[in-house]
């Protein structure tokens, strides 16, 4: 069996890593292991800022993409949607009313029509 050796922490330093240690292995030694191991694995110094977090990568993602789909909703109000209401008139096939030009006017003779007429009686003495 292996022998335990005493170190020193101050007593706030000593409940998080107790809180830690219960959270996440069985044992202190366990926790202790992994945290050393990771450290020594992926060469690093517990110094170190490894940049940004995932909350501060999300937010600014976040703000881009609201930025990106605040532009593509101006292209749309002012690209998109007036070219297709142009496309969409110019392939209507409505025939559009032919008006006389004022150059060409055309005197157009009515003929009246009798609509009623007198029936002629023989019997009727002139």
């Amino acid at each position: 069996m292996d022998s335990f050796i005493t170190i020193r922490f101050k007593r706030k330093t000593a409940k998080r890593f107790q809180e830690f240690s219960k959270t996440h292995f069985k044992t202190h030694t366990e926790t202790m292991e992994a945290i050393l191991d990771f450290f020594f694995y992926n060469e690093i110094s517990p110094k170190e800022k490894l940049g940004p977090t995932g909350r501060t990568i999300e937010a600014k993602l976040l703000k881009r993409i609201n930025a990106v789909i605040a532009i593509m909703r101006d292209v749309e109000k002012t690209q998109t949607k007036p070219t297709v209401a142009m496309l969409e008139t110019l392939f209507q096939t409505e025939t559009p009313t032919k008006k006389p030009l004022i150059l060409e006017k055309k005197f157009i003779e009515k003929k009246k029509e009798v609509r009623f007429k007198e029936k002629e009686n023989p019997n009727k003495e002139l």
